[in-house]
């Protein structure tokens, strides 16, 4: 049987086809109001009188707000119903991006950025639960690759339009263009509202308010620690950098502990911590931590490689990704096809193994070779982020039962987040301690050695925790029959919840 067949069994019923439709069109809309939009930063700077530092801002409120508020939005999605909590994550993101195109002072902007963060929240908070619940497990490697993949071509349009609009036309349009794309969504998920995902959560049970906040602070403050919310130059080692990125790593820490602590004595957890005892579930993130803090590492190290150590512009920054990018348009369903007729446990250790080996080679290499090869040298790692993102999310998701799927939906999503802070300041603090704080007065012949040796200590201190994720990876013994536990075959909606 070849690989377009067993797609086809996958969409067999109409009930999936509207599924998976409805979650690769949300997939999209939420790829589409994140990366894509940090191509309008200059613009709004200038529209608004301020720096790009301060533009930045509308990156971080949405990020910020979707990461401390995705777990929320899963635990929403057991008490009331994943399917209604996931289309009303869609008509918020797309009133947002109404209310951001209409914003009259840069405040307001933020704010709105921040109801589209909540938006994205609720969607992706419960995509993945949805999901398990239209698809038994020897089935879920497909079925993810399909939003995956479609929500990468999202990524990819939404840089060509938008890099189009802000030529041509200005950065409202941009915004404005997500109403076609959320009502389109809208759409797309109206049939899944006929057949709404049960509740597993009984909404007479008392929410613990506590667990939540603490939760969503801790998150937040995570968050927040990877990003440059101080004064002085955009670094984790200067004076200015340490006296802001410390106390937040310690706020983060010390509302950690305070969560274990008073989770445990809840008689209903907003966290579980027991689910945790699951050792494949834990591990499964574990490596989706490092996973997502590698693909960030990349997204970091690459501009500076290019724009820094090379000394080119961001074009050169697009020929350099767009190969890295392009490659899951195509394998995540290739990847997804093979793991669920082979079950193969060395899928995600060989993907994690590869990433590692493709960041190794750019940070030795890349500045001793000619340009053009660069994205050879991260050749291994396209095809390793490529494959490992659909497979990692199928077996979390069947790591734990079917009534659990919001748990596992929740931190899927939160753990990404994690990971993508990670990176971000694992990369950039290795570099930085590489490089001086004058380096700009420097010309680029006696900056070029600084900048070798910061590439190249970043890259070795990633590397060295994708491999421990990869060892993670490899001490996992996937079963199909690890999910599904409920006595319910999933993609069978139970009406009137």
């Amino acid at each position: 049987m070849n690989m377009l067949t067993t797609y086809k069994d996958v969409v067999n019923t109409p009930v999936r086809r509207q599924a998976l439709v409805g979650l690769t069109v949300a997939y999209s809309l939420v790829q589409v109001a994140s990366f894509p939009v940090a191509l309008a930063l200059p613009t709004i700077a200038n529209d608004f009188l301020i720096d790009v530092e301060t533009a930045s801002w509308i990156m971080i409120a949405e990020l910020l707000v979707l990461g401390s508020t995705v777990f929320l939005a899963a635990k929403l999605g057991d008490r009331h119903g994943h399917n209604r909590v996931f289309f009303v994550g869609i008509v918020i993101s797309t009133f947002g991006a109404i209310l951001a195109g209409l914003s009259q002072d840069f405040t307001q902007l933020v704010l709105f950025r921040g109801v589209q963060g909540l938006g994205a929240a609720l969607i992706m908070g419960n995509a993945n639960a949805i999901l398990a619940n239209y698809f038994p497990p020897d089935e879920r490697g497909r079925a993810f690759a399909i939003p995956i993949t479609g929500a990468r071509m999202g990524t990819f349009i939404g840089l060509i339009l938008f890099a189009v609009f802000l030529q041509f036309v200005g950065w409202r349009i941009m915004f404005y263009s997500f109403i076609p794309l959320g009502f389109f969504a809208l759409w797309a998920a109206l049939p899944l509202l006929k057949h709404p995902s049960e509740r597993v959560e009984r909404a007479e049970i008392p929410v613990d308010l506590v667990g939540a906040f603490l939760f969503i602070g801790a998150i937040g403050a995570l968050i927040l620690s990877g990003m440059h919310v101080h004064s002085g130059e955009e670094s984790f080692t200067s004076r200015e950098a340490l006296s802001y990125h410390v106390p937040m790593h310690v706020l983060f820490l010390g509302l950690l502990a305070m969560i274990f602590w008073v989770e445990r004595k809840s008689k209903h957890p907003f966290v579980d911590l027991g689910r945790f005892k699951n050792k494949q579930f834990s591990m499964a993130l574990f490596s989706n931590v490092t996973f997502h803090l590698s693909m960030v590492a990349i997204m970091t190290l690459v501009p500076i490689m290019v724009e820094n150590g090379f000394g080119y512009g961001p074009l050169m920054v697009l020929y350099v990704m767009l190969p890295h990018q392009s490659l899951g348009l195509v394998i995540p369903l290739v990847a997804g096809w093979y793991y669920d007729k082979y079950n193969s446990r060395m899928m995600r250790p060989i993907a994690m193994s590869l990433i590692a080996l493709g960041i190794l080679l750019l940070g030795v290499f890349s500045l001793h070779v000619p340009f053009w090869i660069i994205p050879l040298l991260l050749l291994p790692a396209s095809i390793g982020t490529a494959v490992f993102n659909t497979v990692n999310n199928a077996v979390i998701m069947n790591a734990l039962p079917q009534e659990q799927r919001g748990f596992a939906s929740g931190m899927i999503e939160t753990t990404r987040h994690v990971g993508h802070t990670m990176g971000a300041t694992i990369a950039a603090s290795a570099l930085g301690l590489m490089i001086p704080a004058g380096i700009n007065l420097l010309a680029r012949e006696e900056s070029y050695a600084y900048y070798l040796k910061g590439l190249q200590t970043s890259a070795l201190a990633v590397v060295g925790i994708i491999l421990a994720g990869s060892f993670v990876a490899f001490q996992h013994k996937t079963s199909k029959k690890q999910a599904n536990l409920s006595g319910r075959e999933p993609g069978v909606p139970v009406d009137g919840n």
